[in-house]
């Protein structure tokens, strides 16, 4: 087996390959989608502290994929209390730094391909848009029900407890928002909220979802149980989809299961072949433009909806 054999065979993501130093072959890589999604992260950051209470409270709205990456720490580099903030995006930036040493590729950056690559997003975000109205009116953000707020009165739950009487007081209280977003705010500071906390879902959902999850069902498949490459392509984006989808209606989190919004098959399957969407996505553009159109999607249907559905 030659060289372009082995890289095919036990590739998960860029199926094809574009001309050297074209636009395409540019912002496929690794490093282009950290330039590109750092402000995006920033901006995440510095949303929920500014728009919410004090972050070193922990009184603040954070997507539920944040939480498994602040936990996951926690639990294994110690990384608790004050500081599990900043720890999710501290990893992403590790991660996509040691793709972009492992692929060999180049380093440079051209700045021009930035706003390229924003209207390539959100162009590719727009079919989505037209499916989620055409299937079910509203779009539906991740936003609405892929978020965890801490210390308010809806499902509350601690890490490691049976119940709230045995919680330990060392770790925030989860509960999950079934809805866009609390009754008492301002409409402004509602849709500015949600958009902050869209641009969280792009980000760490498709990291954990596509460029983690998909990566382990791959070597599971293929190298585990020696599927075939193309059928351990199909059931990796086909169960990454699903489990995508099914963490909108229910969530786990600190061992323990809980609801967010109720189940309908017609937004199930949505999210399903959204997922399928960006998992083809992230095979052909990388992480970075895959991260983009699902945070722009995010944006797009939360202004949508405020507008013309008042939600």
């Amino acid at each position: 087996m030659n060289t372009a054999e082995k890289k095919y065979k036990y590739s998960t993501s860029q199926l094809f390959n574009f001309a050297p130093d074209s636009y395409l072959e540019r912002t496929s890589r690794p490093i282009y989608a950290l330039v590109f999604l750092l402000p995006f992260i920033v901006f995440y950051e510095l949303g929920t502290i500014l728009i919410n209470t004090d972050v070193l409270n922990q009184t603040q709205d954070r997507v539920v994929a944040f939480i498994w990456l602040q936990n996951l720490l926690d639990e294994y580099m110690g990384l608790g209390g004050k500081f599990a903030w900043v720890a999710p995006p501290l990893t992403v930036v590790i991660v996509l730094v040691a793709l972009q040493l492992s692929s060999r590729k180049r380093w440079y950056f051209v700045i021009n391909d930035i706003w390229p690559m924003a209207i390539e997003c959100i162009l590719l975000a727009i079919p989505l848009i037209v499916l989620s109205l055409l299937l079910s009116g509203p779009a539906k953000p991740s936003v609405q029900d892929s978020q965890v707020t801490y210390n308010t009165k809806l499902i509350n739950f601690k890490s490691g407890a049976n119940n709230k009487n045995e919680a330990s007081k060392d770790l925030p209280d989860y509960s999950i928002i079934l809805g866009a977003g609390p009754a008492d705010e301002s409409r402004s500071k509602s849709l500015l909220a949600n958009i902050v906390t869209g641009i969280g879902a792009g980000i760490y959902e498709e990291l954990i979802f596509r460029l983690v999850l998909m990566c382990i069902l791959m070597m599971l498949f293929q190298d585990l149980m020696r599927f075939d490459h193309k059928n351990s392509i199909v059931l990796s984006v086909l169960i990454s989809a699903a489990l995508f989808s099914a963490h909108h209606h229910i969530v786990f989190i600190n061992g323990q299961f809980a609801p967010t919004t109720p189940f309908n098959w017609t937004e199930f399957g949505f999210r399903t072949i959204a997922g399928i969407y960006f998992a083809i996505l992230f095979a052909i553009r990388g992480f970075g433009i895959t991260a983009g159109t699902h945070a722009f999607y995010d944006i797009i249907a939360t202004i949508i909806n405020m507008v013309f559905f008042q939600q």
